[in-house]
């Protein structure tokens, strides 16, 4: 037995080196490496009138930052976002209709699309017994893709890619997706960490936001200031451009003709990949790892000193990266940031949790200067997303193995509008070419026995 693996960890360390690719071949070849160019912009992959990512402008061959925008259907979140709470009226179901409609609705088609929401958040019959408590994950988007998957067998017509079918598969999907991760997370607690299996159901009469809090907390405890932070939290998660992993893996499946469901198990797998959808999560961890080892906090030199540390890979997991700072597209502010960082700040005084929020606004402004001076780096270095994000759970009582699953509930919305667009107006399976170097290698076929 013990010969067996000495001979299969041979065979993989030279299989490992059959892989390995040379990486001039890269530069040699204008191989655009993750699909991305030398500047570190996407490749021009499509178009789409969905939304719009802007971070910096190209002049001349140069890219120069600017203030950061997203722009849902022509219409800027900083518009969208603040409106939707006046009046206590929450936003998160206002924006999945403007994206997957393509407009802002009338408040009786708001009503109604809310009732349509309402009236099939429950699961069908047995299916939480028979695939998600009879068949429990310790990974709860595993859990959600699984069951997204199992939702084709109860369609009736689960492979008609009709748009009228496709939005109708999109809306029962946006209405089931947080019944299917709470109870996903509630089995999962249950009988891997041995703690009583409560399953609470959904309330018609109640938001997206306020059913997610609801059915989390034990106690069916929230405040309404709970719900309105996390209604903008989805808002803000709800979509953001075609060349993100997880929607452009929408679109390459969805250019093939495959089915809504398989489509969305498969946005659920790439935003499982802690590359894509787990920043929040390393947030909280880093946070902790600072409370750990930084003896006092509040001292901002002390602080700066374990930035310091945490760049030069001396600290935290050895990475290098403050988490939560910089972004792909975004230069000089993520707007998403402005908005969340603004409700974190209101749900920190009312939780007493202001030290932490300062803690956070104070590693904020410090990022910058800290690589700056490790680095050499003098580039403004916003604050993404994710940086208040976790936080935001946090503070939610959320558990942390559901901070990927809300982003997958929210993103729903714009993985199912960008699956709708590209069914409508791809017209072609996506498929991009790969050099390949084996020729290179020239061998001659042996037979078995000469080997």
């Amino acid at each position: 037995m013990n010969n067996n693996h000495e001979n299969f960890d041979a065979l993989s360390s030279k299989a490992g080196e059959r892989y390995s690719i040379d990486p001039k071949y890269y530069d040699k070849y204008n191989v655009k490496r993750g699909l991305r160019n030398r500047d570190g912009s996407g490749v021009m992959a499509g178009f789409t009138n969905i939304s719009e990512v802007h971070g910096y402008v190209i002049n001349e061959d140069e890219k120069h930052p600017m203030p950061g925008e997203l722009i849902y259907r022509g219409y800027n979140i900083m518009d969208l976002v603040p409106n939707a709470g006046i009046n206590k009226r929450y936003g998160f179901e206002e924006i999945a209709f403007l994206l997957l409609m393509g407009e802002l609705p009338t408040r009786n088609e708001l009503e109604e699309f809310c009732g349509f929401i309402a009236q099939n958040r429950e699961l069908p019959a047995n299916f939480t017994e028979d695939m998600i408590l009879k068949a429990p994950s310790r990974d709860i988007m595993n859990k959600m893709a699984r069951s997204v998957l199992a939702l084709y067998s109860y369609d009736d017509t689960p492979d008609d890619c009709s748009i009228e079918n496709i939005l109708r598969q999109s809306l029962m999907l946006l209405s089931k997706m947080p019944l299917v991760g709470v109870y996903a997370y509630n089995t999962k607690i249950h009988y891997f960490d041995n703690k009583s299996l409560i399953l609470h159901n959904p309330k018609p009469n109640l938001t997206t936001a306020e059913n997610l809090l609801r059915m989390i907390n034990p106690y069916k405890e929230f405040t309404p200031l709970d719900a309105e932070v996390l209604d903008t939290a989805l808002m803000l998660h709800a979509e953001h451009g075609g060349g993100n992993n997880s929607t452009f893996t929408c679109r390459v499946l969805s250019s093939t003709g495959t089915d809504t469901y398989s489509t969305l198990a498969a946005a659920i797998g790439s935003l499982k990949g802690p590359k894509h959808g787990g920043a929040n999560v390393k947030v909280i961890k880093m946070i902790d790892n600072i409370k750990e080892n930084v003896k006092d906090t509040s001292n901002d030199k002390e602080l700066y000193d374990y930035l310091i540390k945490i760049v030069k890979k001396e600290a935290n997991d050895m990475s290098g990266l403050i988490y939560g700072m910089g972004h792909a597209v975004y230069t000089v502010s993520d707007p998403r940031t402005q908005l969340l960082k603004e409700k974190a700040r209101l749900l920190s005084m009312e939780k007493g949790m202001q030290e932490e929020f300062d803690l956070y606004d104070r590693i904020e402004k410090m990022s910058t200067q800290v690589f700056a001076e490790v680095k050499g780096d003098k580039k403004t270095l916003c604050a993404n997303v994710d940086f208040y994000s976790g936080l935001v759970y946090k503070m939610l009582n959320i558990p942390l193995e559901m901070y990927t699953p809300i982003f997958a509930i929210a993103r729903t919305a714009g993985w199912c509008a960008h699956r709708i667009e590209e069914v409508l107006c791809g017209g072609r399976i996506i498929r991009p070419a790969y050099k390949s170097l084996c020729r290179k290698l020239n061998r001659t076929y042996k037979p078995l026995e000469d080997r």
